[in-house]
C-alpha cells in the first residue's frame, strides 16, 4: 500500500518506494506550486494519465545526465556543425509543452495531461519550470523542457518535428547548464535513447546527496537568458 497525500504539500521519504512498479511512492495531494517544488527538492516527481489520481514517484536506479559526459554522434556533431537553426530558452514554454504532451505514433495516450500543462506553465510564470527550443525557418521544430530549483536541472519531455531538432536542444541544454554549474540532470527513467546520448544510472543514495547539494546552490544572474544562432556559411 501507498500512502494517500493530506492537503499539506508533505511526502513521505523517497526511501519508501516500492520497488514493484519502481519508484511509486504516493498518490493524491494536487499538482499546487508548493506541492511540486516539495516533490522536486525530495527527488519526487508526478506521472499519470487521464482518469488516474495524481501519482508520484521516485525510482530506483535514477536515469540521469551529467552534463560533462553528454555524447555527440559523429552525425549529431555535423549537424550541429552545418544545419540553420537557432536555439531559445523560454520564448513559448507553454508550445513546448503542448507539443510534448501530442500523440505520438505506437503511444495510446499521454501522461502530460491538461491539468500538468496547466501546473507547469503555472511554475513557469514564476520562474521555475524553462524550455530550450529548436527553431528553424521561424517555426517552434523541437525541444524540451523540465525544472529548476538551484544548480539542479530536472527534465521532463522532449519533442521534434524535424530530424535531431530534440537533440539540437538537447545538446545545447547540456553545454549551457555545465556553464552554469548545474552538474547532474534528472532523466528520471532509463531509455535507449537517453543512454544514447550520455545519460546513465545512478543509485538512489548518489541521486538525492547531489541533488540536496545542488539545490541549495542560487542560480548565477541571467541563467536562462540564453540564445544561439547557427547560420553556416
Amino acid at each position: 500500500m501507498i500512502p494517500w497525500l493530506g492537503p499539506e504539500p508533505l511526502f513521505p521519504p523517497a526511501t519508501q518506494a516500492l520497488r514493484e512498479p519502481n519508484g511509486l511512492l504516493a498518490a493524491g495531494g494536487d499538482l499546487s506550486p508548493r506541492r511540486i517544488l516539495a516533490a522536486y527538492a525530495g527527488g519526487i516527481f508526478p506521472w499519470f494519465s487521464e482518469g488516474e489520481p495524481i501519482l508520484w514517484w521516485s525510482p530506483a536506479p535514477r536515469m540521469v545526465l551529467f552534463p560533462a559526459e553528454i555524447k555527440i554522434s559523429r552525425s549529431l556533431a555535423k549537424t550541429l556543425r552545418n544545419r540553420r537553426y537557432e536555439i531559445r530558452v523560454d520564448s513559448a514554454f507553454g508550445d513546448v509543452m503542448r507539443a510534448c504532451a501530442a500523440p505520438r505514433d505506437g503511444q495510446p495516450g499521454t501522461w502530460i495531461v491538461p491539468e500538468m500543462v496547466a501546473a507547469y506553465c503555472r511554475l513557469h510564470d514564476l520562474g521555475f519550470a524553462h524550455s530550450f527550443e529548436t527553431w528553424m525557418d521561424g517555426e517552434l521544430v523541437g525541444g524540451l523542457y523540465g525544472m529548476a530549483i538551484g544548480r539542479m536541472f530536472y527534465g521532463e519531455s522532449m519533442f521534434s518535428r524535424r530530424p535531431d531538432a530534440s537533440k539540437i536542444a538537447f545538446a545545447h541544454m547540456a553545454w549551457h547548464l555545465r556553464r552554469q554549474g548545474v552538474e547532474m540532470v534528472d532523466c528520471q527513467m532509463h531509455t535507449p535513447h537517453l543512454q544514447s546520448l550520455g545519460a546513465r544510472l545512478v543509485s538512489r543514495e548518489a541521486f538525492l546527496a547531489t541533488l540536496r547539494e545542488k539545490i541549495r546552490q542560487p542560480q548565477p544572474a541571467g541563467m536562462w537568458e540564453y540564445h544561439y544562432l547557427n547560420e553556416p556559411s
